[in-house]
């Protein structure tokens, strides 16, 4: 289906329009217009900075027209005066870019698990056991996963590398989530963050709660956050 957003005024621009039934998302263009694939009975909620949120029904007669037009009415939007610390930063640009990571894929994935010890060509169906070597004897419990503080923890597993797939692809899943949801348009045009900095990016924003945010639709608020923090983090990366 077809469309347009548009005020009192004239058109409205890079405005996010999300199906609610199938999650999926668009921006209007520099005229206002926008194409998204929708059914009968599906609602759509379209959204833009400066304008109150609105909702829209897909009737019978909508999906015969092939095409609508969306009104939205402003708002004023009055945020709190608030105090940000972001990664123990001192407030001196500085000393504070030393501290910012160039490398911003990895950066973001260096603490959280460590691949150096696993053989990732490796696959095996079980654990592998050279049967001419006679195994150690266990003295611990194997079903006790931890131990108090102060001793030994011994966690057997299965299939490591199924697992740290399986956390490193956890990790991912929202930065992923957000992408699909807003597009590459809006962060990589609009608001022009480098594609290869996108992770960094959302890792800059992280502090604010934009995990949070995004679990419970609040996608208005993410969208204001991303607009406002791109400003100073690009001159952040620009001085490096």
């Amino acid at each position: 289906m077809n469309g347009k957003v548009v005020d009192s005024l004239g058109i409205i621009k890079n405005a996010n329009i999300i199906n609610l039934k199938t999650n999926q998302g668009t921006f209007s263009s520099d005229e206002g217009d926008f194409r998204i694939y929708v059914s009968e009975g599906d609602s759509l909620r379209i959204s833009s900075i400066q304008y109150v949120t609105r909702k829209f029904y897909v009737t019978k007669q909508n999906i015969n027209n092939k095409s609508i037009i969306i009104k939205l009415k402003p708002s004023t939007y009055v945020l709190d005066e608030f105090e940000l610390k972001k990664h123990n930063l001192t407030g001196r640009l500085g000393i504070d870019l030393k501290e910012v990571p160039t490398d911003i894929r990895d950066s973001l994935l260096r603490n959280v698990m460590d691949f150096s010890n696993v053989n990732l060509k490796r696959a095996e169906e079980d654990d592998y056991i050279d049967k001419r070597v006679r195994p150690q004897k266990v003295e611990t419990d194997p079903t006790q996963m931890f131990g108090g503080v102060g001793t030994k923890i011994r966690i057997p597993f299965k299939n490591k590398e199924s697992i740290l797939r399986k956390e490193l692809n956890r990790k991912k899943a929202v930065p992923d989530k957000i992408l699909s949801e807003l597009g590459e348009q809006f962060f990589f045009q609009e608001l022009t963050i480098p594609k290869d900095n996108y992770f960094h990016f959302l890792d800059y924003c992280n502090s604010m709660g934009i995990e949070k945010l995004y679990n419970e639709g609040e996608i208005l608020e993410l969208i204001k956050i991303f607009q406002k923090e791109s400003v100073p983090y690009l001159q952040i990366i620009k001085k490096e």
